[in-house]
């Protein structure tokens, strides 16, 4: 067995590439995804080039660790990116900058406005008359801050 690995060692990388990666179907949650590419890499690049088994395991290191490397690289400026814009599951942040119609008084600057099929609280700096337009400019808790429509 040894003596077919040694003299077909492309075989052997390219069967354990094979293996990590039909391992990593089974739910390995990607760890074992980039050690399988690597494999593969480096019984593509036995295959080409006559490497001895040492620089075998040294490109096949080299490669798992540069390609885990560069995936949580771009996997953490893509996260980065999208939790950067998103509102989502976050009401109160997704309504600031839109415009209410009040159908209540504010006194005391307190009162609250129909959103959607809802009320919420708003405060604003005045008293305001029932009618009023007015812009959602922060979140206070669960409160909405709100401003006049010029």
């Amino acid at each position: 067995m040894i003596a077919a690995i040694a003299a077909h060692p492309h075989v052997f990388w390219l069967s354990l590439g094979g293996l990590l990666l039909a391992a990593e179907m089974l739910g390995a949650g990607g760890y074992l995804l980039w050690s399988g590419i690597a494999a593969l890499v480096t019984g593509l690049l036995t295959w080409v080039l006559p490497l001895n088994v040492e620089w075998q395991g040294v490109s096949f290191a080299l490669l798992t660790v540069a390609s885990a490397f560069f995936w949580w690289r771009w996997l953490a400026s893509r996260r980065a990116a999208s939790a950067s814009g998103t509102t989502l599951n976050q009401r109160g942040q997704a309504m600031i900058g839109r415009i209410l119609t009040l159908d209540t008084p504010l006194i005391n600057g307190r009162g609250s406005a129909p959103v959607g099929d809802g009320r919420w609280p708003v405060v604003a700096d005045n008293d305001l008359p029932a009618g009023s337009r007015v812009r959602v400019i922060a979140l206070e808790g669960i409160t909405l801050r709100v401003a006049p429509c010029s």
